[in-house]
């Protein structure tokens, strides 16, 4: 049965289902490469096993990540198992172990399951005017760099021994060359552990592939590697076949949101490819990598926000750090950046009545309702203890359910030894004051103009994602003599009991944070890090970005969106010594990037272009 034919009136040739995990582990002399096997059962008599530079989505059958990951295959092999025509399938995947996904990919041992969906998109194959036949001097040339040998291995173990060349470069040593027979195979290595030390340029060039006479190059691996193969074809008059990725969600066309740009317009990497005729690709000039800092010297991270120093710039958020005692027997509390307190009243509160927090897809939805002392009790008991753990700087998180009750509050902070006051203008969860002051930028503006006047100590004005247009917002803030902005505070949620078909909330609405929320965040503080920078430079005050963030990556990105600082809170709930991590990966960023210090990288992704 012609295999076009099957696909095109969807005879269900596509695997949907779980693989047993056979065997995952380190590819020797590699601590981030590892060989996945596994087995599948074809069960239908029209379902196929992959070809040559088809992938697979992947997931660890129990995942915390959201989407698959599509992965090449690198070797397959099937058997007969039971009756009506069904077969085993064992399938091997070469996984770079980088992110979350691949994280868990590797991580996973014999027994285990995972989610299969494939083969996917279209493979290698030989043009009509080219044979595979062994030879001295073959007609074919195969390139494989780093994790993308593992396709065109594949690919080369399809075809006859002998029958082409093979160039494989890595970074250091050699993986995924077991099942190949090439006529030459020729291995370079930046570190020049195996073979000739450098990469691809030293190994083969324009005339390398004239002088071999080469018909045809198939190559998979980084994109500058992939460019430098197009222009080597280009400039030799040889065809070039090129293996692509883009990030997917559907891995099968339906979607069109893993197109590539091509002459022949946008084309589909899932579906149109990954394999490619390189004719029809553009390659845009790789961007220049930033040289690291000096050996010995290391990233300032200290910061400066409305006069007050921070040793670095991770402060434990409001609401999820309770006055700054409770998390001192996981890491050392002094060593952070600062603490927000609870959120103060005036009087005492007992916050909100019934169920208080629902667990969601990468968060959670809580109405806690303010629960507080009040602040002359704050003063006198919680505010000294925040004080002795400097050097972290003590933020006193400001509550209110009218102006007077705001003010009266800042009056009374003001007499305190408290180095800053953060006005929460954005509670999602009291019915009196809470969000409705920072929804509107008249009131929100009334607010902190009482507060300014009542007191001298800095002032960081806590926003609501809520507002209608938080950007006039905090210009209105700004305005009104804010020191600093802080953003963003929880979204308004709900959630219903099934059983009893009633909110789950006493008050319905209660506030979602966590990593959910954190794109909405980010887009949030860099609109309005835009906005200032629009302002008069004398006019314009730091902004402490906040919302999802649970990894050092997440706060870089969100100082390159302007924010001076980052404040990190329901992540703790999982993780106790997340803000130590995420002070230690930024201070490795900095210095494998070169940023001396927060300034240097601060906001330099407004106003960019996207990334290629």
């Amino acid at each position: 049965m012609d295999r076009a034919e099957i696909d095109e009136n969807g005879r269900g040739i596509l695997f949907y289902g779980t693989g047993a995990i056979r065997r995952c582990a380190a590819v020797q002399g590699q601590k981030d490469v590892f060989l996945l096997e596994t087995e599948a059962v074809l069960e239908r008599r029209t379902q196929i096993p992959p070809h040559a530079g088809q992938f697979y989505l992947i997931r660890s059958h129990r995942s915390s990540v959201a989407l698959d990951r599509p992965i090449s295959v690198y070797h397959a092999e099937e058997s007969p198992c039971g009756e009506n025509g069904a077969r085993k399938l064992t399938l091997q995947f070469l996984i770079l172990r980088k992110g979350r996904g691949t994280e868990e990919l590797c991580s996973l041992l014999p027994g285990d399951t995972i989610d299969l969906i494939g083969p996917l998109g279209n493979g290698f194959a030989l043009p009509e005017h080219i044979t595979a036949e062994p030879s001295p001097h073959p007609d074919i040339c195969i390139v494989g760099g780093g994790i993308g040998v593992a396709p065109v291995a594949h690919f080369a173990a399809s075809l006859p021994q002998g029958s082409y060349d093979f160039y494989a470069c890595f970074r250091s040593g050699s993986y995924g060359l077991e099942h190949i027979s090439p006529a030459t195979l020729t291995l370079a290595t930046d570190d020049g552990s195996q073979g000739i030390r450098g990469m691809l340029p030293d190994v083969l060039s324009t005339q390398k592939v004239r002088e071999a006479g080469y018909k045809a190059i198939f190559a998979c691996g980084p994109t500058p590697m992939l460019a430098y193969v197009k222009k080597i074809a280009e400039e030799s008059g040889t065809a070039c076949f090129l293996s692509m990725e883009n990030h997917m969600l559907c891995g099968v066309g339906a979607c069109l949101g893993c197109t590539i740009p091509t002459t022949k317009g946008n084309l589909r990497v899932c579906k149109d490819g990954p394999v490619f005729d390189g004719s029809i690709l553009s390659f845009e000039p790789p961007a220049p990598r930033r040289k690291a800092l000096p050996p010995g010297q290391q990233p300032d991270l200290s910061v400066t926000i409305a006069g007050v120093r921070f040793q670095n710039p991770v402060i434990a958020a409001s609401g999820t750090f309770g006055f700054g005692q409770n998390y001192r027997g996981f890491f050392d509390v002094t060593a952070i950046g600062g603490i927000c307190s609870k959120g103060v009243t005036l009087q005492p509160k007992e916050g909100n009545p019934g169920q208080r927090v629902v667990e969601t897809p990468a968060g959670n939805i809580n109405s806690i309702g303010l629960q507080n002392p009040g602040i002359p009790h704050f003063i006198g008991h919680e505010l000294p203890e925040m004080l002795r753990l400097s050097p972290a700087v003590s933020i006193v998180n400001l509550a209110g359910s009218d102006i007077a009750s705001y003010a009266e509050g800042a009056r009374l902070l003001d007499a305190t030894d408290a180095p800053m006051i953060e006005l929460n203008i954005s509670c999602p969860n009291v019915s009196a004051g809470g969000m409705a002051w920072g929804t509107r930028p008249d009131i929100a503006a009334q607010v902190v103009t009482a507060v300014r006047a009542a007191t001298s100590k800095p002032l960081m004005v806590k926003l609501s994602p809520n507002a209608p247009d938080l950007v006039a917002v905090a210009m209105a803030c700004v305005e009104a003599g804010a020191d600093a902005l802080s953003l963003i505070n929880t979204i308004q949620a709900t959630a219903i009991d099934i059983e009893s078909g009633k909110p789950v909330f006493k008050r319905i609405r209660a506030g979602l944070c966590g990593p959910a929320i954190k794109p909405i965040a980010l887009r949030m503080v860099y609109d309005v890090s835009e906005a200032m920078q629009r302002l008069p430079p004398e006019k314009r005050i730091p902004i402490v970005g906040m919302g999802g963030i649970e990894r050092w990556q997440d706060a870089v990105e969100f100082i390159m969106a302007g924010a001076s600082a980052v404040q990190i809170g329901s992540a703790k709930f999982s993780n106790p010594a997340v803000m130590k991590e995420v002070i230690d990966g930024l201070a490795r960023f900095m210095q494998s990037h070169g940023y001396a210090d927060i300034e240097a990288m601060r906001g330099i992704a407004i106003g960019q272009p996207a990334a290629d």
